[in-house]
């Protein structure tokens, strides 16, 4: 949109207007900006673009939905022909604000709040490649508590600050395995427990996304040659052991 909102066409470039000039008349009119980029259609109530319109732009963008003294204000859709974005919602002096739907070229789709043009609050997030996240949004990226659901099955619950995963939260695999405790710059770091889908549990420290006390080796405890019928369930005890032959204990 124009910069500040829409010109007051009753006063610009007065010299231009012919006596048909919709600005002049209350209703419904068609008006071609001086500067030839903008071109309005809709409807006018003094001298300003009042109702429902739409404001198209000689790149190709356009909005169209409410206006107000000459305001884009209220409900309405707007395209950027040169992203190819398309929003629809709520709108304040020209700029998404409130709540709306943001339908992305590239792929993915926003539905939630939004301030100065920019996802702000809470949201539901689809992104190019699949990944869904709904929860709280600051200045555009993921920040607060909220949940990712991956494309293989994965899903994390907890807190976010700009578009990663940090603080406190819950990694829950497709594959059975569960690791709970922190995070640090999106990987898994600082006290955590994690229960893999063998059974196996550790509870200590991560750096970097791997356990302090990494394991090496893993020796199953008990005979050699067990009886068991076909069916049945059974039980083993296993040791995971460290290079040096220490056994990586929980803690």
């Amino acid at each position: 949109t124009p910069p500040g909102g829409l010109p007051d066409v009753s006063q610009a470039a007065c010299a231009t207007c012919s006596p048909a000039h919709p600005s002049r008349y209350p209703g419904y009119g068609v008006y071609t900006y001086p500067n030839s980029f903008f071109r309005y259609e809709g409807e006018w109530k003094g001298g300003k673009t009042h109702g429902r319109g739409k404001l198209l732009f000689k790149d190709g963008s356009y909005y169209e939905g409410e206006f107000a003294d000459g305001e884009i204000v209220g409900q309405g859709r707007r395209h950027w022909a040169a992203t190819g974005n398309t929003y629809s919602g709520q709108f304040v002096f020209g700029e998404p604000q409130g709540h709306g739907v943001m339908e992305y070229k590239a792929g993915g789709r926003y539905e939630g709040e939004l301030c100065h043009g920019v996802r702000e609050g809470h949201g539901r997030l689809v992104d190019q490649d699949g990944r869904v996240y709904w929860g709280s949004f600051h200045n555009n990226k993921r920040h607060g508590r909220g949940h990712m659901a991956f494309p293989n099955g994965d899903e994390y619950e907890g807190d976010w600050v700009r578009d990663q995963r940090q603080g406190h939260g819950v990694l829950r695999c497709a594959d059975g395995s569960t690791y709970e405790g922190q995070w640090h710059s999106d990987v898994r770091s600082g006290l955590g427990s994690m229960a893999h889908c063998s059974g196996l549990v550790y509870r200590g420290m991560w750096i970097n996304g791997h356990p302090v006390g990494r394991a090496v080796r893993t020796v199953v405890l008990g005979p050699e040659v067990m009886d068991v019928a076909r069916g049945a369930c059974f039980t083993v005890r296993v040791q995971l052991l460290q290079d040096n032959g220490a056994v990586a204990t929980s803690k």
